[in-house]
């Protein structure tokens, strides 16, 4: 299959890099950072996530987040919510689109979100009739596709039937996450091998961790079976709780690096992408996650 003419990144780096940090993070620091990545082309943004503030505490001023945000024409502003609740504070925020997550393994989604897959996907059918009425549209996430950090090894099978379930229930498009970062290149390809016959490669995305170093290559097979919607984290952002110490998301910027090298399009500026991620890594008191970035620094040094 031919390589998609265009790609959509969804820079989650707002959302899911900011919730692994352990000190907070000023409301200024947070709204530079989007705006910084949406002046550098990105016109999908996950800005914040309107979940228990016990649960994740730097997501806490999310709706303030919303509230304060210089929204540029065309970009999307976006935000994960897991319940009723969560939804209508995204809407009252003012959240162009949000997002509901389940798991493909039945151990995660217990010990994640206190309850079965079936039960998880039955809570989402008031989440989705009150979106649909607000006409906001609803992504879906489906965590644990290519491998749990309790039951190891996830069936294909399995992934489907979440992914169908929440397509069924409204989703305009199911986001594939390898959550713990242990999918190969070979394991990608055996899940979309069970995935396309029955989904529409344009109604996925992929959401690979890094934590093996094994990103980019996923990401190619998935762009290689014409999945042309690509989650990434500014910087690298975020960090694999279940690994310690390895990385989490995969770079934005490494992200684009690939794409551009492909002669994909994406309308995004690489130069002002990677001055984004240093200004962020720089907040935080640390080097990008970046190896694009950190490569380019030291060419330019």
């Amino acid at each position: 299959m031919s390589l998609p003419t265009s790609v959509t990144i969804v820079e989650v780096g707002p959302r899911d890099g900011l919730q692994n940090e352990s000190t907070s993070i000023p409301l200024a620091t947070k709204l530079r950072l989007i705006d910084d990545l949406a002046a550098a082309g990105l016109t999908v943004i996950e800005a914040g996530s309107f979940v228990n503030p016990k649960w994740i505490p730097q997501m806490a001023d999310s709706a303030e987040v919303f509230r304060n945000l210089q929204r540029r024409p065309g970009v999307r502003y976006t935000a994960l919510t897991p319940n009723l609740q969560g939804l209508e504070r995204a809407l009252e925020a003012g959240a162009d689109e949000v997002a509901v997550f389940g798991a493909a393994s039945e151990a995660f989604s217990r010990k994640n979100i206190n309850c079965s897959i079936a039960d998880s996907l039955q809570r989402f059918e008031p989440v989705m009739a009150k979106a649909q009425a607000a006409n906001v549209r609803v992504r879906g996430y489906v965590s644990c596709v290519l491998g749990c950090p309790y039951e190891g090894d996830i069936e294909p099978q399995a992934v489907l039937e979440v992914a169908r379930a929440l397509l069924a229930m409204g989703c305009y498009e199911v986001s594939l996450g390898d959550t713990i970062g242990t999918g190969t290149a070979g394991s990608t390809q055996r899940l979309l091998d069970v995935l396309l016959p029955h989904i529409p490669a344009q109604q996925l995305a992929l959401h690979c961790h890094d934590t093996y170093g094994q990103a980019l290559a996923n990401i190619l097979v998935g762009l290689q079976h014409g999945i042309a919607t690509i989650d990434a984290s500014v910087a690298g952002l975020g960090g694999c709780p279940y690994a310690r110490g390895a990385s989490g998301n995969v770079a934005t910027e490494d992200v684009l690096y690939l794409l551009n090298g492909l002669g994909i399009t994406t309308g995004v500026q690489l130069e002002a992408l990677v001055a984004a991620g240093q200004r962020i890594s720089s907040a935080l008191g640390r080097p990008t996650g970046s190896r694009v970035a950190r490569a380019m620094a030291a060419s330019a040094g």
